[in-house]
């Protein structure tokens, strides 16, 4: 596959952005060859600036839920757009979008927008220790709450991807206040809770992790996690940027039946525009400025063009009785059409609409089992795909997103093209 504009592009890109990108996983570091420019994109198809078409599973790391450029969200867009795309105040939106992801999530009372995943877990984390008193939290191995300082020790995403240490600029005090548990381990948990007694303000987790490749939790650890954090007085955070509204209606915690202090959002909720949320019990989100003392502000937070296509994009599912019924289907026939063509013993994760194929033997469970996979083969996987026309995250560590514009015939040409690209990437 020929891609001359996009070489030039990054050509001069790399003269003027650090690394040629706005975001580091963008680069194409970890798989080789320079990164695609897109030019356009609708239903499953993306188009790149030299013409080529690709079967998208990235969907946007997650939103594209209804496939790309959906009508009702881009009509949606246009029409809050003519009325103006920012206005500082107050608006309707705001209002619609709080109440349909409340209708969505039971556990959240009250909610706040931001305008990232990144600022809703930064938010969050502030919250409980403000409710809390405390200053310590728990993270997880390979989980990625955003690039906020106290979540990038042991991080899952770009910074696996790019194989980096703990973040430089990180200062000694900040990431002495992030303790890592091990993920599905609830004996880690137990034994840094002893360890640091009185002191953990919250733990934040991905229920179905997405930043290591997808992960799921097991059910018993979450509610082990669930009645730790109860008895300690925790604030249990859930992050479900990637898993709200992807993975079920009512997101990771409604597929498994445990209830979150606090869950932050993301991606879907804006239908693709820059957004983020977080909410949860009402005592404690009342402690949020200007209910309570807890400050947290923004100026973009509610924007009109992106509560607008959140509202859209969350009324199109509600109004669809089989959605994720559609979804499932899809992703469980990708998942049998790559395990009967493998030809080897891989591990394939999927939750729903969500899935990684590790280039590895052993079940992947945690960040260290993710690890093990064959990153170079990866690398070989991936671009085989390219040329194929399914565009993959270009990184071991993501997940793959399904939307339900993928059709009948886009998966059969996907399963054709990862069985070929399975076979190419032995070496």
């Amino acid at each position: 596959m020929e891609t001359p504009n996009s070489k030039r592009l990054f050509a001069d890109a790399i003269k003027h952005m650090p690394g040629g990108v706005n975001s580091p996983v963008r680069a194409f570091k970890s798989v080789g060859g320079d990164p695609i420019y897109m030019e356009s994109a609708q239903g499953s198809q993306l188009v790149d600036v030299d013409g080529n078409e690709y079967i998208d599973y990235i969907g946007s790391w997650g939103p594209m839920i209804l496939g790309h450029a959906h009508p009702e969200v881009t009509a949606a867009i246009t029409a809050a757009a003519i009325k103006g795309t920012s206005f500082g105040t107050n608006s309707e939106g705001e209002v619609e979008l709080a109440k349909l992801v409340k209708k969505f999530v039971p556990a959240v009372e009250i909610i706040r927008m931001v305008n990232s995943g990144t600022e809703a877990t930064m938010s969050a984390m502030r919250l409980a220790r403000g409710y809390t008193s405390r200053n310590r939290i728990i993270k997880f191995e390979g989980c990625y709450h955003g690039h906020g300082d106290s979540f990038l020790s042991k991080a899952g995403s770009g910074v696996a991807t790019l194989g980096l240490p703990d973040s430089p600029g990180v200062t000694p005090s900040t990431a002495a206040d992030t303790l890592n548990a091990v993920y599905n381990d609830i004996g880690s948990v137990r034994a840094i809770v002893e360890q640091n007694h009185g002191e953990i303000a919250a733990v934040f987790i991905e229920p179905i992790a997405g930043n290591m490749g997808c992960v799921p939790a097991d059910s018993a650890f979450l509610q082990d996690l669930r009645d730790i954090c109860t008895a300690e007085g925790i604030v249990l955070i859930f992050d479900e940027v990637m898993t709200g509204f992807r993975v079920s209606a009512g997101g990771a915690q409604g597929l498994y039946g445990t209830t979150p202090d606090l869950t932050t959002f993301g991606k879907i909720i804006g239908g693709g525009l820059p957004v983020g949320a977080y909410g949860g019990r009402r005592e404690i989100m009342e402690l949020i400025a200007p209910a309570g003392p807890v400050y947290q502000a923004g100026t973009l937070s509610g924007n009109p063009l992106a509560m607008a296509a959140g509202i859209a994009t969350l009324s199109a599912i509600d109004a669809d009785p089989e959605f994720y019924k559609k979804l499932e289907q899809k992703g469980r026939a990708i998942e049998d059409g790559i395990r009967q063509a493998a030809g080897e013993p891989l591990t394939f994760n999927r939750v729903g609409s969500m899935f990684t194929l590790f280039f590895s033997e052993e079940p992947v469970t945690d960040f260290s089992s993710a690890k093990t996979s064959d990153a170079a083969r990866f690398a070989r996987f991936f671009n085989a795909l390219l040329e194929a026309g399914v565009y993959f995250p270009p990184s071991q560590f993501e997940a793959c997103f399904i939307s339900v514009a993928h059709s009948e015939s886009d998966i059969e040409q996907t399963i054709s093209a990862i069985t070929d690209a399975i076979a190419k990437s032995r070496g």
